[in-house]
């Protein structure tokens, strides 16, 4: 990719961030809870299973009028020799070299840990201002547990309940006092906000990465690598986009349970706050049933979609073929593009696909060549008949909304309406109108 392209990460619209504080600390310890306490959030997955949060996380805190950046990490456990490990640590150590502020959360009834000391001594040597918080004192009556901690060398602990709240107003206090308070300008609602969705190991970790050009977030073989929504703002040129990394969407997601089925919920938030969605097929397989069904979550969320072949440095799939069976299978008939994530082949294009996406997403259609068109319609395929005779009449229409087009026609009889003659004009009015892709929301209202 040629163009000059930054990245950041958020989750706010018009606001500024006064500095960025990491949490970090040894797996389980009450990272997330934490963060869902401080940010008065669910948004971080919290399990009783010790590393589920893998990737960094950032999400906007704000406390007495002040805003900043709070970055959830995964647990840092320097002997951990399991797949994820050495990604988890450095993606923790990252956010330390980001951050102006580290949150440092030790568990008080394990009491210090070798994964502690290793970690204090990782804290020691970055520099950075740390505040150690001695976590799990639900009791305020054992406030003093919490001395044992001064022994790790990074200044007075500070007890903690995360669950209960216990502490954490002081914290906050404390938090927004030692912050540069730079007004660091934080994304708004002029950005692209893209959901990256597919089934597991189709690839989607791997394409924000390869957009980035960094690794953001931890890329396996492991199906289910990514447990979190994980929001990076990229900018390029004049464009800003918010990239969100989602969990693999499986069929059945009603019988998941636990970790899995707060990660696909999440997911499925993330389209519903996103105006994109890039649905990443694995070319090397072609489209499957479990795909269209994906881009079907995308549509009804409201999203414009864009599918996307990934892995298109390893198959013969004839594109062609497979936009033909999109427009067959796919109601909102989306646009299909071929990238790969290995090679950078297709991913300057993918943007200009997704700015031309929004551009149509937010697109408002003059209402004289809106009433032009419905008039051809009605000229080409009357209006369907009911039972006494009486049939219906498209009489005008006007767009009532964007993000994405919403539109109202006004007719005799809304009665009339058919499952197939209504979707037959939302049809019709995206071809003319070059909203390939675009979910298109028609409300067919009787005329006063």
């Amino acid at each position: 990719m040629t163009d000059e392209v930054t990245s950041s990460a958020s989750g706010s619209e018009r606001l500024k961030s006064a500095g960025t504080v990491a949490i970090v600390g040894f797996p389980n310890v009450g990272k997330s809870t934490l963060v869902n306490r401080l940010t008065e959030s669910r948004a971080a997955v919290v399990h009783e299973t010790a590393g589920v949060t893998r990737d960094r996380k950032e999400l906007l805190c704000d406390w007495n009028g002040v805003t900043f950046r709070l970055v959830d990490t995964g647990g840092v456990d320097e002997a951990d020799t399991g797949p994820f490990g050495r990604h988890v640590a450095g993606q923790a150590r990252a956010a330390i070299g980001e951050a102006d502020l580290v949150l440092f959360v030790v568990d008080t009834r394990a009491g210090i840990t070798p994964g502690d000391e290793e970690l204090a001594e990782i804290l020691r040597a970055s520099g950075k201002p740390v505040i150690v918080l001695a976590n799990k004192i639900d009791d305020p009556r054992r406030d003093l547990e919490a001395v044992e901690f001064h022994r790790l060398g990074l200044g007075d602990p500070v007890p903690l309940s995360a669950l209960h709240g216990h502490g954490t107003g002081d914290l906050l206090d404390e938090i927004v006092a030692r912050l540069p308070g730079r007004d660091e300008a934080v994304v708004g609602d002029e950005a692209i906000r893209v959901a990256i969705l597919g089934r597991p190991n189709v690839g989607k970790s791997s394409l924000l990465n390869a957009l980035l050009g960094e690794e953001r977030v931890i890329v396996s073989e492991v199906p289910g690598t990514t447990r979190d929504t994980i929001d990076t703002v990229l900018t390029r040129a004049d464009s800003t986009f918010v990239l969100v990394d989602t969990a693999g969407l499986r069929r059945k997601r009603r019988q998941r349970q636990g970790i899995e089925y707060y990660s696909e919920l999440r997911a499925l938030e993330a389209a519903e706050r996103a105006d994109v969605a890039l649905v990443l097929v694995d070319a090397s397989e072609g489209v499957v049933e479990q795909d269209l069904a994906v881009a079907d979550v995308a549509r009804k969320a409201g999203c414009s979609t864009l599918v996307v072949l990934s892995k298109w440095d390893i198959t013969t799939v004839d594109l062609q073929e497979v936009r033909g069976l999109l427009n067959r299978r796919l109601r909102q008939r989306p646009p299909a593009v071929a990238v790969s994530a290995a090679t950078g082949r297709g991913l300057r294009r993918l943007l200009d696909h997704v700015e031309a996406l929004f551009a149509k997403h937010v697109a408002r259609i003059p209402t004289p060549a809106l009433n032009k068109a419905l008039a051809e319609l009605k000229q080409a395929r009357p209006g369907p008949a009911g039972e006494r005779g009486r049939r219906l009449k498209l009489l005008y229409a006007t767009q009532t909304g964007t993000r994405p087009p919403r539109l109202r026609v006004y007719v005799n009889d809304p009665r009339l309406v058919t499952r197939d003659y209504g979707y037959w004009v939302e049809n019709e009015l995206r071809a003319r109108f070059e909203l390939q892709g675009v979910p298109v929301s028609i409300d067919f209202q009787r005329s006063e």
